[in-house]
């Protein structure tokens, strides 16, 4: 495929048209409480009745601003398939009255952090936390309790995941609107669950970011790192460095456009992962990967000659040159612009590949990036190759790689480093699911959603203690991937199965109960019109259905 497409090739509309003619897919089995991915953390179903959406429903929330937000797009959510109104009001005491009340209660955070390593005498927390929530369904109403929005939020996930296929709809469709009665209380076991996606190799277009965006939220994942910058291009404006995106943001693999993000660009994904809870976290990698830093800028190559633009996939050959100064005022513009735009805690710093750069020279300019990075008041982040470098308070590394034994990564945790586990063969979902996929690679092995799921992040790395593991995340880097497309072939059904991993505790993985339930989400992305693998493992429903599309007036269809 021509790796310079910017809109979907014949051969990926090929693909496209066989997912979609075999993905007018049959509902599932009627839904039981517990078919919900990641699997919730406590079930406890009521087999007496279900409880059925009214016509007139309102949705009642609590007064603050961040639950009502939640609200309206609990409603826009329901209202293209309902055709329902759906109001949204607030109340000091929100009750459902046949309709669906979103409640924070702060008296449901009872711990520090709220996250769910350790189970209770029932096997499950009660304690809601940062992100926890309870979902009560019942004939007269529906009620999601939180102690946050983001609790709120990710309740609305598992609502959303209980009614029919169909609600995905974006035009008004007859259907019954039921959930199974019964309570669920959930919480995260990691309080960072994530994915990556690689826009320098090949850059992708504000629209296209958000629908990944959407994709996160859907599973209850609540981070988004962005490779923003590469030897293949440079994607962030940066004012004080106006070349880095007007001459190396103009490059991508395979010699097409390139492209960049505005600050206004970036501003705009930040807000809309924000409103769904997810926090961005932009990569400026280095000292290597700067190929498109140094044809802009030629003073920050070790023999100041600007290099040519470079379109291929080689990795490890560029570098920015440690020993002078102006890198380091280089260095320091770039990522305090960077941190400026980014209201999360993370500045993910590369680290990765820097071949030519060795022993005391790489961890010197480790170090004092670092610093950079503290003294903007933000928490460095870098691929696991920081691990020789002095501690700095609060530091993370991502560990990518493939062996379990991994002595420089375990002593930096015990120096005090936390890990985010991404392990080049499960969690890399830029690599093949099987030989004959069109797109992708295969250096880490070939992983089916099966290896994506069978592993543990907490135990993944040997000697790595589980508490000091912060999460996971799955990268998606993009050098033979050039449309959305291709995007949500590689993502889905397999970042379901990470997402199930960093959220759910460890005694709810099974791989057999989970294919099952990863079945039922075809049909919902089938309606919702992504495109995604129908990996063979995966008992997909077959029998088409198409629901009957209702003449009526539309509402507001924004994608919450």
């Amino acid at each position: 495929m021509p790796l310079s497409a910017r809109e979907p090739d014949a051969a990926t509309l090929a693909r496209t048209a066989e997912q979609t003619a075999g993905a007018l897919l049959a509902p599932a089995a009627p839904h039981r409480l517990a078919d919900v991915v990641p699997a919730p953390q406590h079930v406890q179903p009521d087999p007496t009745a279900d409880w059925v959406l009214p016509a007139e429903a309102v949705i009642v929330s609590s007064a603050d601003p961040a639950a009502l937000a939640v609200a309206e797009q609990l409603a826009q959510l329901l209202r293209p398939a309902t055709g329902y109104p759906l109001p949204v009001t607030d109340a000091t005491a929100p009750e459902p009255a046949g309709g669906i009340a979103l409640v924070l209660d702060d008296s449901a955070d009872l711990g520090a952090e709220g996250y769910s390593a350790d189970l209770g005498a029932e096997g499950y927390s009660a304690d809601l936390g940062a992100e926890g929530y309870r979902l009560d369904i019942a004939t007269d109403g529906v009620r999601v309790t939180a102690a946050t929005a983001a609790g709120l939020f990710h309740g609305v996930q598992t609502l959303r995941q209980l009614l029919p296929a169909a609600i995905e709809s974006p035009s008004p469709v007859t259907e019954r609107w039921a959930l199974p009665s019964g309570t669920i209380t959930d919480a995260p076991r990691f309080p960072y669950r994530g994915a990556m996606l690689d826009v320098a190799r090949h850059f992708f277009t504000v629209e296209d970011v958000l629908r990944v965006v959407d994709h996160l939220a859907r599973y209850k994942l609540n981070h988004l790192h962005l490779h923003l910058t590469d030897d293949q291009g440079w994607r962030i404006a940066v004012d004080s460095w106006p070349k880095l995106t007007t001459v190396g943001g103009a490059t991508e693999v395979g010699g097409g456009p390139g492209g960049h993000y505005t600050k206004a660009d970036y501003q705009r994904i930040v807000s809309y992962a924000a409103a769904r809870h997810i926090t961005v976290v932009p990569e400026i990698d280095l000292p290597g990967h700067t190929n498109s830093a140094l044809v802009a800028y030629p003073e920050l190559a070790p023999d100041k000659i600007a290099p040519p633009p470079y379109t291929g996939t080689e990795v490890g050959f560029s570098y920015v040159d440690p020993a002078d100064e102006r890198t380091y005022d280089f260095v320091a513009d770039v990522l305090g612009e960077v941190a400026a735009l980014t209201p999360g805690p993370w500045l993910h710093i590369g680290g990765d590949e820097a071949f030519k750069v060795k022993g005391e020279v790489y961890t010197g300019f480790v170090e004092r990036v670092q610093r950079i990075v503290a003294d903007l008041g933000k928490t460095v982040v870098g691929w696991h190759q920081l691990a020789p470098a002095a501690h700095l308070d609060g530091r993370v590394l991502q560990w990518w790689g493939t062996n379990g034994e991994d002595l420089t990564t375990v002593d930096a945790v015990r120096r005090g480093a936390r890990l985010i586990v991404s392990p080049g063969n499960h969690a890399y979902l830029d690599m093949k699911y099987a030989p004959d996929t069109p797109i992708g690679h295969d250096w880490a092995g070939l992983i089916d959603v099966r290896k994506a799921y069978d592993w543990d992040p907490g135990t993944h790395i040997a000697d790595v203690p589980a508490e000091a593991v912060l999460g996971v995340e799955a990268p998606l880097w993009t050098e033979s991937v050039t449309s959305l497309a291709d995007i949500e072939l590689l993502l889905l059904p397999r970042l379901p199965a990470i997402a199930e991993l960093g959220w759910s505790t460890r005694a709810t993985h099974d791989w057999a109960d989970f294919r099952d339930r990863l079945a039922g989400q075809g049909p919902r992305w089938t309606t919702a019109g992504i495109t995604f693998h129908r990996a063979p493992e995966i008992p997909w429903p077959t029998a088409p259905t198409i629901p009957t599309q209702r003449n009526m007036p539309q509402t507001d269809t924004a994608t919450p």
